[in-house]
């Protein structure tokens, strides 16, 4: 997730400038224990995230996926004799307890990898630090500023603004010449589509933009905008909130007398619009990931996941900690070795080639994860997969 919690600033520092001091007695905070060149008979990475917390919906999804990839890596020997040991840490959604658990996972020499928590303002007190002590980090979600810093720092989650564009692509395609626009201006992903993306696509994709309404993180009811959008009149509206108020907003867009199409983002995904049902039909999304989605590696995955989970379907988040878990063993792979100089040479081979995972074929930019991405439409019942057919008409 990218919402940054401005409020902790200063629980942030003390914890950084604590982790300083522990880092400034590790020396230059080199790899791990292991030699170069050397597969030992585990490897041991750790997981940081919010198993519990505001956030644990996330975290929770994206270790099912690091877990499922773990049974893989081992029961397929993909490694030979060496097995994956993965140490699960809860953050439980503060930033503060995050940093600490990174701390310890990188002043053990056993560590060989981190994967990194999902929201923004972990991953931005933790990036630093991890980038001294040399320990390679996946990071999923966390799509702010200030996380890809470095050789050891890696994100698996392409940023939304690269496959949004999929959305606007679509709306050109119907013909919208007109969009009313609100956006969560407490998240740093959905306002930066919000005050720039969008804005900045219209004369690429035809449309103009009637009105641009922020709203805090806080806000739970948009009966005013949503009334005022209505009066509008737009050919489209694109709403950019989380969880649960996707639901309301199109329900009350709805019943202001609203009727025209709506593009969302993947937070209306994960049944987030159950509760609309009915009115929430005609809202459609641009995601990194859908069970529905027709890549072979994504078709396999997802049997894999609900062979695991009682056929349970996997969120987007599944799939990114899946990825995140497979770079590292490719990289372990790789190098043939297992400390983390091994691992992050390794990686560069990973984000060089690219590989097809849970999300499709996935591509790098930097060490910054790219992916073509899928749309997704809500019925009123369920999330359907839009087809390219559709999307050209």
């Amino acid at each position: 997730m990218s919402r940054v919690d401005r409020g902790c600033r200063v629980r942030i520092l003390a914890a950084i400038g604590a982790a300083a001091l522990v880092l400034t007695g590790c020396g230059s905070g080199g790899g791990g224990s292991l030699a170069d060149g050397d597969l030992p008979d585990q490897v041991k990475v750790v997981s940081v995230t919010d198993q519990t917390g505001t956030t644990a919906y996330v975290g929770s999804s994206q270790l099912k996926g690091i877990e499922l990839a773990i049974d893989e890596i081992n029961s397929q020997d993909y490694l030979g004799d060496t097995e994956f040991v993965l140490e699960k840490r809860d953050s439980a959604s503060d930033t503060q307890t995050a940093v600490s658990q990174a701390t310890e996972a990188l002043t053990d020499r056993n560590v060989s990898a981190l994967l990194g928590p999902v929201l923004s303002a972990h991953a931005v007190a933790i990036a630093p630090l991890v980038e001294r002590a040399k320990l390679p980090t996946v990071f999923t979600q966390s799509g702010s500023e200030g996380v890809v810093i470095g050789d050891y720092t890696y994100r698996a989650t392409a940023p939304m603004e690269t496959y949004f564009v999929k959305a606007l692509e679509r709306l050109r395609d119907q013909g919208a010449r007109t969009v009313s626009v609100l956006y969560n201006a407490g998240n740093v992903t959905l306002a930066g589509l919000g005050e720039h993306t969008i804005p900045e696509g219209q004369d690429e994709y035809g449309y103009k933009v009637l009105s641009n309404t922020a709203v805090q993180a806080s806000t739970q009811d948009f009966s005013t905008t949503a009334t005022r959008i209505a009066g509008e009149n737009p050919d489209a509206v694109i709403v950019l909130l989380v969880g649960a108020g996707n639901s309301t907003a199109m329900s009350q867009l709805r019943q202001a007398g609203y009727t025209g199409p709506v593009v969302g983002n993947p937070a209306a995904g994960a049944g987030n619009l159950a509760p609309a049902g009915a009115a929430g039909a005609g809202m459609y999304w641009a995601t990194d990931f859908s069970f529905h989605q027709t890549a072979p590696s994504s078709e396999a995955f997802v049997e894999a996941y609900r062979a695991k989970y009682n056929g349970e379907n996997p969120l987007n988040y599944a799939a990114e900690g899946y990825d995140a878990t497979w770079m590292l063993a490719h990289a372990v792979k790789n190098s043939g070795g297992a400390s983390r100089e091994d691992i992050q040479r390794g990686l560069e081979q990973v984000v060089s080639e690219g590989f097809d995972g849970a999300l499709g074929p996935v591509t790098f930019e930097g060490n910054d994860m790219r992916v073509e991405g899928v749309l997704v439409e809500w019925t009123g019942s369920e999330e359907v997969l839009v087809e390219e057919s559709d999307v050209a008409e």
